[in-house]
Order: structure tokens, then C-alpha cells, then sequence
């Protein structure tokens, strides 16, 4: 299945069982406006019905992933509402992201500041360009950090450089991203689309139901005591002991063979 959706202010793009999801307002540096964020929304809920899409990327048009909220007229949250933002658009949009049924990568081409960082922080694997960084901006508003980064972040660096990060807005180049663990990979910047195809391909090829389960039990080990997650892996491997795809695998172990998932 190969097909484009264009909505006003993103690209999704489907082929081959891999979705790209594009920021597309490449001469704001891909703000996130309040219609991108019901952009996103609705393209999230999409994919959560598309069948043949078994892997996500989320990237940026032009030189930018996401510069953060649009501080553009008409983005604010009305007066009698300031919540509107936050409680409607950001937590809702972040929320649906983390939970969608396939594995999801965030392929960062250049700066991901503010929400922005937030976003591709809540897909399962990060890699970025070697030109990216990652700057948490809020403070520079006068805010606290949103939409997952207080979360996000001190799974990743740790409490005290998740900290000091975000209280000194410092600007986190990608490859010490990499090196402290917050993502997964610093590429070329001319190798960033090829290597996210890559993973991409990869993991749609692979089992969905498992792939998915496994960021969903590493976000709730943080808590966890140890019999708290054993039981949590059993759950998670009673779905995925009864998908179609369990019992591929045990077919191609018994005929010493690649296996060829399905995603079900």
C-alpha cells in the first residue's frame, strides 16, 4: 500500500507498512500551531486504524525537526482558558503517540527544542543528525517543561543532568545525546533519512504485538518493584504468545529458516 495524506501543516506518507509522519511548515521551523497539533492528532488516530502500517517515523521538513510551540498570532490559549493548550492538544497528542500500537522512531534533522523535543522523545527510538540539538526552551517562556519532558527526560539522563538540562536550557548537541543515553544514534547529516529507513524497515518487518510491548514494559519498570514487572512481563508475553507471528517463529525455528512476520 503506498498513498500520501497531506493535512495543513503535515505529510503522512504510507508504503510499505512504514508510515512517515512530516512536519511540513518547514519556514516557521516547524512550530507546533494549534492547527498542527489537530493535524497530528488526527493523523495519530489514523494510524492507530491502518492495519498495514507496522512502523512509525516522525521527522521535519527543511532544516528544522521542531522549534516548540508557535509563538505565532492566533497560537495562544484563549484568556478565559490557559489551560486549553496543555490539557487539549499537548498531554492528548503525547499521550496517543506513546500508546499507538507500532514501534515508533523519531528521525531528528535539526533542532528540537521546547515540545518539540517532547515529541520525539515519545516515540520508542530517537536518531539524529549530527548538525541536531535538543534544547528545552521552556524557561527561557518562563514555564515549567510540558508535554512529557519532566517524564521523558529523567528516564534518559538520570535526575541530576535531566535537571540541570532543563533548568539551564542548555543546548544538548546530538552527538552528546547520544553519548549520555538520551537517544539512540548521532548519524551524518546525509545518512539521517537512509539509516531511519533502515530501522524503520527493520522494525516493520518484525513482530508488531512484541515490539510494542517492550518500550511499554521498560516505561513502567521505572516504578515497578521487581514482582510488579515480572508480572507485567507475563502479561505482555500472554499477548504475544498468541499472535500469528509467535507461531511463525516457531515454524521457522523447526525449519531453520528466517522467520516472516506478519505484524499479527
Amino acid at each position: 500500500m503506498e498513498k500520501t495524506l497531506d493535512y495543513a501543516t503535515i505529510r503522512l506518507e504510507v508504503t510499505g507498512g512504514i508510515a512517515t509522519l512530516v512536519l511540513n511548515q518547514p519556514d516557521s521551523l516547524n512550530a507546533l500551531s494549534i492547527q498542527m497539533m489537530q493535524d497530528l492528532r488526527q493523523a495519530v488516530v489514523r494510524l492507530e486504524s491502518e492495519s498495514a502500517v507496522r512502523a512509525l517515523v516522525v521527522t521535519g521538513a527543511g532544516r528544522a525537526f521542531c522549534a516548540g510551540a508557535s509563538q505565532a498570532p492566533g497560537n495562544a490559549a484563549p484568556p478565559d482558558d490557559p489551560d486549553y493548550l496543555v490539557r487539549d492538544l499537548y498531554n492528548p497528542l503525547i499521550a496517543q503517540l506513546v500508546e499507538l500500537r507500532v514501534p515508533k522512531l523519531a528521525a531528528v534533522n535539526g533542532v528540537a527544542a521546547g515540545a518539540g523535543m517532547s515529541l520525539a522523545l515519545a516515540c520508542d527510538i530517537v536518531v539524529a543528525a549530527r548538525s541536531a540539538y535538543f534544547l528545552p526552551a521552556f524557561v527561557n517562556q518562563a514555564l515549567v517543561p510540558d508535554s512529557g519532558a519532566t517524564w521523558h527526560l529523567p528516564r534518559a539522563l538520570g535526575a541530576a543532568r535531566a535537571t540541570a538540562f532543563m533548568m539551564l536550557n542548555a543546548r544538548l548537541p546530538a552527538q552528546q545525546a547520544a553519548d549520555w543515553g538520551m537517544i539512540w544514534a548521532c548519524v551524518d547529516d546525509e545518512a539521517l533519512q537512509a539509516e531511519a529507513g533502515k530501522l524503520a524497515s527493520q522494525l516493520a518487518q518484525g513482530p508488531t504485538v512484541a515490539l510494542a510491548q517492550t518500550p511499554k514494559l521498560v516505561r513502567v519498570a521505572q516504578t515497578h518493584t521487581l514482582a510488579q514487572q515480572l508480572q507485567a512481563e507475563l502479561e505482555g508475553q500472554r499477548l504475544a504468545r498468541v499472535t500469528s507471528d509467535r507461531r511463525e517463529a516457531q515454524r521457522a525455528f523447526a525449519e531453520k529458516r528466517k522467520p516472516e512476520f506478519s505484524g499479527r
